[in-house]
């Protein structure tokens, strides 16, 4: 079997990288505007404090002449100018991200579900469902954060940083030199320390992760749980997965506020040496009033935006470490894919061969080796024998649900891993031993078989596969909802509404996998005279445990570890003996017990 819970791989930031900037490669103009207007509004947030140095010069000079006041009204339109400019490009790059943002997350909300539906049951086997849901919804908000992380964040900062040590450095080359050094020593620091901490990062989230699939394991095993009494061993292994995340936490907190210490001790001294050396600059007469107000406007500016870059990082990594987790799954191939240029399956007749079939779930036990079985067009087939002989793993690989280490699998000559899988299973139906319903109305399971169906076809299937009598008896009828898995109908009401979605379906094959198992004897009685109309002309593979189901089957085939044991009729295989004839013995009192009881 294959392993129950590996661990995945992270994909690196490269890849990373790679998958969103092609998500944002199909909307160009939307991210070139993006850009634009992060641009004016840098230029915008850099012209300001020029006008207040001005002002602030004119005013210094307390000389209140009407000259001197019209050019302070000139400098005050100019600013309310400059400031309407920086609200307009501000809200130009507020309404284009949000597009921007809604619509490529919901590209790779929907590209990552196709894609992840694409995987083979051997992926989803080993993996919880509640993780999965949760890596996809994870991909697309570290989307939203890191795109507004670089465009809000880092980029306005390295713009606006580059523009006020160019503007220093023409008042005061001295005081450019300096203010740049700070800012590249502060945000290398930074990134130094969030490289530090990043791995604490990483710890927790995947702790987070197994808190998450320990939650939906449990809830999605409920019953299971009730009926061993095991809510206080659930409660111990969710705490501990909760315990784990905890600790995780701790050490990732911590480490922010070390941080955030360093981070706060650099500021003050930028602050304190840059206006030591602006006074002398002053004392000299290089700097005036004005240019204080410049330098403390951008000082502050550069600092709240530098500093901010540690709480960017960690958003910036944190999201970049969930996005790793689904870009992982998008760049892990499918285990069974269309080779391309496969064709649609035409079956004409419906005759099945599997030849010198070699298959295992690891390379170490195969449980089929060296299998051949003709299937007749139109034939009704039973395969019977104990647990675990290779029943179900024969309709597996015919399903395509796992690919044949060796061999060839044909219906009407057409080898199945040449043509598509959707064709495949469309001309297939399969009622599985425990069907499991979407948690959506009656109607909407039954539609499943055919999705063109009308109300009426509906009906009609649901009155052969004998569902509609209790159907009917829901005070919401056939838009009854059975809410998730199926878990309000009794198994044998699940039974039969898969049933009906066989007869719906109408597929030219037919594979039913204990399909009466969970009836009752009365129910089981009119499901064969429904089962009776929807195998004729089809071409039909029947599992089987209740030999009384096929004791009027064209032939049994007789499986015993992955081979062919015996074939033939249920009175053939009778007068032979062997497996067929034990398994028949023993389930024989029970037949006959039933007979006098329906007598």
């Amino acid at each position: 079997m294959p392993p129950q819970n590996p661990e995945k791989p992270r994909a690196s930031s490269k890849s990373v990288a790679r998958t969103y900037l092609k998500a944002l490669a199909k909307r160009p103009w939307l991210f070139a505007i993006l850009v634009l207007g992060a641009v004016a509004l840098q230029i915008t947030e850099l012209a300001a404090p020029l006008y207040l140095r001005q002002l602030f010069n004119a005013i210094s000079a307390n000389n209140p002449t009407p000259e001197v006041v019209q050019i302070l009204m000139g400098l005050l339109v100019s600013l309310a100018l400059v400031y309407l400019a920086g609200w307009t490009s501000r809200r130009i790059t507020t309404a284009t991200i949000v597009v921007l943002e809604s619509r490529t997350m919901a590209d790779l909300t929907v590209s990552s579900f196709e894609y992840l539906m694409g995987h083979s049951q051997h992926f989803f086997s080993s993996q919880f469902t509640g993780t999965l849901t949760r890596k996809v919804k994870k991909f697309a908000d570290a989307f939203e954060t890191l795109l507004d992380t670089i465009m809000l964040q880092f980029f306005p900062t390295f713009l606006f940083v580059t523009g006020a040590v160019v503007v220093l450095y023409t008042r005061s080359p001295i005081l450019g030199i300096i203010l740049g050094v700070w800012a590249v020593c502060l945000t290398a620091l930074q990134i130094w320390l969030t490289n530090w901490r990043q791995p604490l990062r990483i710890i927790r989230s995947e702790e987070d992760s197994k808190v998450s699939g320990a939650l939906a394991d449990a809830i999605g095993n409920q019953t299971t749980v009730t009926l061993f009494a095991r809510a206080p061993h659930e409660q111990s292994v969710f705490t501990a997965a909760v315990e784990r995340w905890r600790k995780a936490t701790i050490k990732s907190w911590t480490a922010d506020e070390y941080i955030w210490g360093i981070l706060g001790l650099f500021m003050l001294s930028a602050e304190i040496i840059l206006l030591y050396i602006a006074i002398g600059l002053w004392q000299k007469g290089i700097l005036t009033i004005g240019d204080f107000v410049l330098i403390q406007a951008y000082l502050l500016t550069t600092f709240d935006r530098v500093v901010s870059i540690n709480r960017d990082l960690r958003r910036f990594y944190s999201a970049g470490a969930d996005a790793s987790e689904m870009v992982a799954i998008l760049e892990e191939k499918h285990g069974i894919s269309d080779i391309p240029g496969a064709k649609e399956l035409c079956v004409l007749q419906g005759g099945i061969d599997l030849k010198d079939v070699t298959f295992s779930f690891d390379t170490s036990n195969p449980v089929l080796k060296d299998f051949n079985l003709s299937v007749k067009a139109g034939e009704k087939l039973a395969l019977v024998g104990t647990s675990g002989a290779g029943k179900s793993t024969i309709t597996k690989i015919l399903l395509r649900l796992y690919d044949v280490t060796e061999g060839k699998v044909l219906i009407d000559g057409q080898e199945i891993r040449a043509i598509t899988q959707a064709s495949l299973r469309s001309n297939i139906s399969y009622v599985p031993q425990e069907p499991i319903l979407f948690h959506r109305s009656l109607k909407e399971n039954i539609r499943y078989g055919r999705l063109d169906a009308t109300d009426e076809e509906i009906i009609e299937a649901a009155k052969k596969a004998h569902c509609h009598e209790f159907i009917s008896g829901f005070p919401y009828g056939y838009d009854t909802y059975v809410g998730e898995r199926g878990v309000k109908l009794s198994g044998g009401e699940r039974q039969r509404v898969a049933i009906a979605r066989a007869i719906l379906k109408d597929a030219p094959i037919l594979i039913l996998d204990e399909a009466t198992s969970a009836l009752d004897s009365e129910s089981e009685s009119l499901i064969q005279d429904a089962l009776k109309v929807l195998m004729e002309g089809k071409t039909v593979i029947v599992i089987a445990h209740r030999l009384s189901t096929i004791m009027k089957m064209d032939r049994i085939v007789v499986i015993e570890d992955g081979r062919i044991a015996a074939e033939g009729t249920h009175d053939d295989l009778l007068k032979e003996g062997g497996l067929y004839h034990k398994l028949w013995s023993i389930q024989a009192g029970s037949f006959l017990a039933d007979e006098e009881t329906q007598g």
